[in-house]
């Protein structure tokens, strides 16, 4: 099968389209031929071995990557199933993580699919797994989100934050979305009753307060966020960091760990959707909202299998409007 291989860590020309086995299906695992696969900031990170401090907490390789062929989320329709594997079938089209997706055929767990809803394209619904489940613990699980209340996600334009203003204006919040002019339209479109231009307006200069934050970027400082959350706000901290850091996002966490045990605001890290906890309610969660036509997609580009790498530079940039998917013929 053709797949996107690494052999060591480092920038997007490593990557290099060439032929490898295709995976073997366990009792308990599903073959899924990929028709669509998201391109996360979390696979630039899998790519660079970045920051350096995660290959010491394992499931990224120390000196070289665990897995030749990266890639986690997918759609497509299942090729070959498992033994022991219930409820899906070859020709189902689902959607999921899949570990080495940027490839022709992944494997992968029942547990970590769901069914495609019919109203996306596989592009929109790759672009659906880390994102939209990250935006959904995000707003929900650590937000804990209700209607009426004033919510601000920084970062609004991107993956999780195109996900997280839909899914918190579903909810009834007052929706305030942090982006560039460009995307202010599409911001407002998704349910922002308010748009803040990050270039010429600071949302943390103390005029309006928040009762949730979800800041997706991690370019203001902690006391700065908290400065427009409630007295009794939660501030939910997903991402920041940049390539070459030994931390990245890492070194926010313990402090905000640490400056939650001394104030009322709750103070929240989230760490982005790899299959952990609860990943099938979430998708299933997530699905719903699709098909109820509440939440929908936003694919930015979509790249060949072959143009991967074009892709990653282009998502590391931190310029992508909602999502970038690579296509498998």
């Amino acid at each position: 099968m053709k797949a996107i291989v690494q052999e060591r860590f480092g920038p997007p020309d490593i990557l290099r389209l060439t032929d490898t086995e295709r995976p073997e299906v366990g009792p308990d695992q599903v073959l899924v031929r990929v028709r669509a696969a998201a391109l996360n900031p979390y696979d630039w990170h899998m790519m660079r071995g970045d920051p350096y401090a995660a290959r010491l907490l394992g499931g990224m390789g120390l000196t070289r990557p665990l897995s030749r062929v990266a890639g986690i989320d997918a759609a497509g329709r299942v090729e070959a199933v498992g033994a022991d594997v219930r409820g899906i079938e070859p020709g189902d089209e689902v959607l999921g993580f899949c570990r080495g997706s940027f490839a022709e055929y992944a494997r992968t767990t029942a547990d970590l699919l769901v069914p495609k809803p019919a109203r996306l394209t596989f592009e929109q619904a790759a672009a659906v797994p880390m994102a939209a489940v990250t935006a959904l613990r995000g707003i929900t699980t650590a937000g804990r989100v209700r209607a009426g209340q004033r919510v601000l996600i920084n970062g609004a334009a991107g993956g999780v934050g195109t996900f997280a203003v839909q899914i918190a204006a579903a909810l009834g919040a007052e929706v305030t979305g942090v982006c560039g002019a460009r995307n202010a339209d599409l911001v407002r479109s998704l349910g922002a009753a308010h748009v803040v231009d990050h270039a010429t307006e600071d949302f943390t200069d103390g005029r309006v307060r928040h009762d949730v934050i979800l800041d997706n970027v991690g370019n203001r400082p902690l006391r700065r966020l908290r400065r427009v959350l409630t007295p009794s706000g939660t501030l939910v901290a997903n991402g920041g960091g940049s390539p070459g850091h030994v931390l990245g996002a890492i070194a926010s966490m313990p402090r905000v760990l640490a400056v939650n045990a001394f104030v009322r605001q709750r103070l929240r890290p989230i760490h982005p959707a790899v299959p952990a906890g609860p990943t099938l309610d979430d998708l299933r969660a997530v699905a719903a909202l699709i098909d109820a036509g509440t939440v929908t997609p936003v694919v930015d580009r979509t790249y060949p299998l072959a143009d991967t790498a074009e892709g990653l530079r282009h998502v590391e940039s931190g310029h992508a409007r909602g999502k970038a998917v690579i296509t498998v013929p």
